[in-house]
């Protein structure tokens, strides 16, 4: 212990948040309030008081969660300049890249976050590069190819002048006196490199041929490729020789339509075997294909987590927080996570940490081979092999990673051979990997249940915001790859909820700690929210047409509790963006955005998850549609910050549109007095101004909606879709008026 107080590598400390729970609480309060006058209420009223109960029930537990994740939030401080003296011998890092799609993920893409990832500060020699190519695409091989060659003047140029940010599509953006301290030799250096990289932007105009090249030599065996049917293909596109550039790997899996591949999880296990068998490094790095490094220091800032003192051995893994390069002004579509992870994330890393996000993390090795926390791995050779699949040179490097031990290291070349039997289709058969350790297969979101797997072993985890951001990535952008994005997500959640692997069970049987598993609650319940916030959403219009409320009259005392409810969530969630100096408007596009999402996309990944327990389908994993660096299809209003919604044919608009048009019936049947205001009895029935209100509260946010009614092209709603939810909403307000009547 005296030796680390001159070098401390991190510190954990607690954030000061007394009024931040102060209106957590007073909000969970106001909402145990409404429902126990609900409950006191609930015989002299009807079916709509009951349905409103149930939902606000919801609502409430569903805040108790988000106050539990938000209670204890820490700020992580690092000093990446003590790691050198504590450990002169640094360990080596693996760092994996994963593409599945060269059309939805350009390969140029791609090649800015290898080249990124291979400019990283850190010794050359110390890393190695994995890409997993799940699209089989010779273009993706060709990209990779051309842009080994330019990293061998990339890397040493970032290394030289310190560049900051190491992507080259971001940095050749501005200009080079504005970069550095103006001098001949660094101008005339950095001429030589953008020459180059507009060489290297050749890449773009292959992916518009047929053949990017001549698939001759090493390009052969892409000849004929069937994209779902092909042997494994491994390349070595560049060995560190010479100790100037990390290694760099092309990995394309083989697959067969026989078998299942488990979609990224598949994917990511390979590459573990293959990097165990090549490299064998204590440490993983996984980022996806569109996410590159944006801060040269972070594999430094995640050593200084990962290899700290004696007491912090039971760090299983660092995940970083998603920040994007593209980011709209004012966060238009609701996806880009500011708030949530400021709040949620920072106050999850005070309990035993966030969970695995699927990028941006650095693991143990050990972690994801199924080592348990200060459990010394002791096994024979039988189980072994029994567990880790039937090649005898991984075996021998599990072995040595599972131990801590280094190994004896040959060229990556020699281990080729070997490598193609791993990457194998059926490697995994009679063997433990997605089950006991991996990347766990079960669900669209492998990265969540991963995580969960990990957590449930009594690993911790730690969340680190660093200035500037580790990693910048690519945000999806309109209002179909937003909404396809967060459909998925709820999905694979779901998946988790109802599955064998569910945190339940492994609170009961692990060592989840107990608010981690209502954070993890909180999080897999995303998709089921869908459900109340729909029939919430539908009460005032239903309440209007069927000359009913369920809400407290304007002259009754206890309407004060809905309307302090309603006050005091939108101050208290306007605060927290203010808070990390985000407008107003950004504040409103979340929030309507997150009705827009939960009455849609998570609605269809409920159906989802329904259609697969009843067995009538499957899951299907959606690559969400990405843009490259150079951002030639945005329009001019999107660069300028005032994106419009844009809609296309997809059935997930179908719900939002449905919904606004029975309230804009009910609003119309309203004004046009085919209702009345109130309806005297002695119950004091009839619809009340709340329920108007609370109907236009609806429209407006469902104005993207209301908008694309009248626009055409991507900016307005499909004539199909408005026909079909026209439908709907007749069908359900023929549905309400009979009930009133």
């Amino acid at each position: 212990m005296a030796n680390e107080i001159p070098f401390p590598l991190y510190h954990k400390n607690a954030r000061k948040n007394t009024i931040q729970r102060a209106l957590d609480t007073t909000l969970f309060f106001l909402l145990i309030s409404l429902l126990f006058y609900r409950l006191l209420s609930l015989k002299t009223h009807g079916f709509v008081w009951l349905l409103a109960f149930l939902c606000e029930s919801w609502f409430t537990f569903y805040w108790f969660l988000i106050v539990n994740a938000k209670w204890s939030p820490v700020d992580i401080k690092t000093y990446p300049q003590n790691l050198e003296p504590r450990f002169p011998e640094l360990p080596t890092v693996d760092m994996f890249v994963t593409t599945a799609d060269p059309v939805r993920e350009p390969p140029i893409m791609t090649v800015n976050t290898v080249l990124s990832l291979l400019a990283v500060d850190y010794p050359a020699d110390k890393l190695a590069c994995y890409v997993s190519d799940d699209g089989c695409s010779a273009l993706t091989f060709y990209s990779l190819v051309e842009s080994s060659k330019f990293a061998k003047l990339w890397v040493p140029f970032c290394k030289k002048y310190k560049v900051q940010v190491r992507a080259p599509f971001r940095y050749f953006l501005e200009d080079p006196i504005s970069i550095s301290a103006p001098n001949f030799e660094f101008k005339e250096e950095w001429e030589k490199i953008k020459v180059e990289y507009e060489h290297l932007l050749k890449i773009k105009e292959a992916s518009r041929k047929s053949a990017p090249c001549n698939l001759t030599h090493d390009f052969a065996v892409f000849a004929n490729i069937e994209t779902g049917n092909h042997p494994t293909i491994i390349k070595i596109i560049g060995e560190n020789c010479e100790e100037d550039v990390p290694h760099l790997v092309y990995i394309s899996r083989e697959k067969r339509p026989k078998y299942r591949h488990h979609f990224k999880a598949g994917a990511m296990n390979v590459l573990s075997r293959v990097s165990g068998l090549m490299t064998n490094a204590p440490l993983m790095l996984n980022v996806d294909c569109d996410m590159f490094v944006n801060n040269p220091q972070v594999v430094r800032q995640a050593l200084c987590q990962l290899v700290g003192r004696e007491s912090e051995r039971d760090m299983g893994f660092i995940q970083y927080p998603q920040c994007f390069y593209n980011a709209t002004k004012d966060d238009p579509y609701g996806n880009q996570m500011v708030v949530l992870m400021e709040y949620i994330g920072r106050g999850i890393a005070g309990l035993q940490g966030p969970p695995y996000a699927g990028t941006g993390c650095f693991h143990r090795r050990k972690v994801i081979y199924g080592v348990w926390p200060d459990n010394a791995a002791s096994i024979n050779d039988y189980e072994a092999m029994k567990e880790f699949g039937k090649s005898e040179e991984f075996l021998e490097s599990a072995t040595h990673a599972l131990k801590g031990e280094k190994g004896i290291r040959k060229s990556i070349s020699d281990y080729l051979e070997a490598s193609f039997q791993v990457a194998a289709c059926d490697y995994e058969f009679g063997s433990s990997w997605g089950t006991k350790f991996g990347w766990i297969y079960g669900s669209m979101t492998e990265d969540v249940l991963t995580g969960l797997n990990i957590h449930k072993k009594g690993w911790k985890s730690n969340f680190h915001f660093l200035d500037p951001p580790a990693f910048l990535g690519c945000a999806a952008t309109g209002g179909p790859a937003a909404m396809t994005q967060q459909k998925r997500w709820a999905t694979g959640l779901l998946e988790i909820l109802v599955s064998k692997s569910n945190p339940i069970v492994f609170t009961l049987t692990g060592n989840l700690q107990f608010r981690l598993y209502l954070f993890y609650i909180y999080l897999l319940s995303w998709g089921l929210t869908s459900v109340p916030e729909l029939c919430y959403a539908a009460l005032p219009a239903y309440c209007i047409i069927a000359n009913s409320h369920f809400l407290p009259k304007v002259q009754d005392p206890a309407i004060l509790i809905p309307v302090a409810i309603f006050v005091t969530y939108n101050m208290l969630t306007l605060r927290e963006y203010l808070k990390v100096d985000l407008s107003f408007r950004a504040w409103w596009n979340n929030m309507r955005m997150a009705r827009i999402t939960a009455t849609s996309a998570y609605l269809f990944g409920v159906l989802t998850i329904v259609l697969k327990l009843l067995g009538l389908s499957d899951t299907v994993f959606d690559v969400t549609q990405k843009n490259d660096e150079a951002s030639e299809d945005e329009d001019d209003d999107e660069i300028n910050g005032t994106a419009k919604f844009t809609f296309d044919e997809s059935p997930i608009f179908v719900p939002g549109t449905t919904l606004l048009l029975v309230h804009l019936t009910a609003l119309l049947s309203f004004c046009l007095g085919l209702r009345p205001l109130v309806h005297k009895d002695a119950q004091g029935s009839g619809v009340g101004l709340g329920e108007v209100l609370c109907s236009l509260w609806v429209v407006l946010c469902f104005r993207p909606f209301m908008k694309g009614l009248f626009r055409i092209g991507k900016y307005g709603l499909p004539s199909s879709t408005i026909f079909k939810s026209t439908s709907l909403a007749l069908v359900l307000v023929c549905l309400g008026t009979a009930s009133w009547a």
